[in-house]
């Protein structure tokens, strides 16, 4: 996904690709010109590629367990309340992944613009790479599933361009807007804030902010 910097929910979805799910690719395919919706191709399986593992497990290696992954994000948090100098960057989630709601919230105010970035010029980058180092076995199967439903669910509610999320070299993509470039969708339009909140427990824990 080609991310405008001057969006601060945009920078919070490149973030949280980095911290929360390095597996996925954000890149400007996340729709086509039809807009990548799939309406009516409600798929329950990943397609072309099931899985980048050689073992076609669907499941995205991880090399730390919950409690190192959460320690580690602990760090990137004091970081970003520390060196970042955002006093009330949230804690993670019990589960080790960002609480995106939260910071998306902070972002928007004034002076807390890199809070969504990892502060300001990547001050607690080193941090960041740490947390995704540990993250925990992902499975690419049941995260497509659960975008997938995410994806439906908002064009339900009265987000009809929502694209669906797609496979893209072995790597799974976010849908959302199909053209984050020349956006689509207005994100603080009611009716899409209404979809958010309806539809926010369609994604699993650490997919918020993907799509």
């Amino acid at each position: 996904m080609d991310i405008r910097t001057s969006s601060p929910t945009a920078r919070r979805h490149r973030l949280a690709a980095l911290l929360a799910l390095p597996v996925l690719v954000l890149s400007a395919a996340c729709g086509g010109e039809d807009g990548g919706s799939g309406a009516g191709k409600e798929v329950a399986s990943v397609p072309g590629e099931a899985s980048a593992d050689s073992k076609g497990s669907g499941k995205q290696p991880g090399t730390g367990d919950k409690g190192a992954f959460y320690d580690a994000q602990m760090k990137y948090v004091q970081c970003m309340r520390g060196k970042a100098g955002i006093k009330d960057f949230p804690d993670p989630k019990i589960s080790g992944y960002l609480d995106w709601t939260k910071i998306d919230q902070i972002a928007q105010k004034p002076g807390n613009e890199e809070a969504s970035k990892g502060g300001k010029n990547g001050v607690c980058g080193k941090e960041m790479s740490a947390a995704m180092r540990l993250e925990p076995e992902r499975d690419v199967q049941k995260e497509y599933e659960s975008l997938l439903s995410h994806a439906t669910c908002m064009r339900k509610h009265g987000v009809s361009k929502f694209a669906n999320p797609t496979m893209s070299g072995g790597n799974l993509v976010p849908g959302g807007d199909p053209d984050p470039v020349a956006s689509s969708i207005d994100t603080g339009s009611p009716v899409y804030q209404r979809a958010r909140q309806a539809c926010k427990d369609k994604l699993l824990d650490g997919l918020d902010g993907m799509q």
